[in-house]
């Protein structure tokens, strides 16, 4: 099964930047697609962003496109999700994810990943 391990959260102030990583390992690997979920305390988990991985066609949510942007390194088994001009509201619990097909239909529901990392907190202070 794949694991995702990520890294690059932290505390940012509003209008800065932050890069998020998250590397896939274990026994098995899936070329799918990958996304980008993020979840504030209270809230249901959102869609910000997702990959193709091999045309590298990618999908954002209003919230974000302009600001973010994922990029992906096939090589590397990693996705990255840039994010500039962060908002308090951009703070949360940020996941990475693996689609579970190789299809891209509904690309922000949550059902359609079947890996997930373990999370890495974004805070935006003000």
């Amino acid at each position: 099964q794949v694991q995702l391990v990520e890294s690059g959260g932290g505390l940012v102030q509003a209008g800065g930047s932050l890069r998020l990583s998250c590397a896939a390992s274990g026994r098995t690997f899936s070329n799918y697609g990958r996304g980008w979920f993020r979840q504030a305390p209270g809230k249901e988990r959102e869609f910000v962003a997702a990959i193709a991985w091999s045309g590298g066609r990618t999908y954002y949510a209003d919230s974000v496109k302009g600001r973010f942007t994922i990029s992906r390194d096939n090589a590397k088994n990693t996705v990255y999700l840039q994010m500039n001009s962060l908002k308090p509201e951009d703070t949360a619990v940020y996941y990475c994810a693996v689609r579970n097909s190789p299809y891209y239909s509904d690309v922000g529901g949550t059902a359609s990943y079947s890996y997930w990392g373990q999370g890495t907190q974004v805070t935006i202070s003000s």
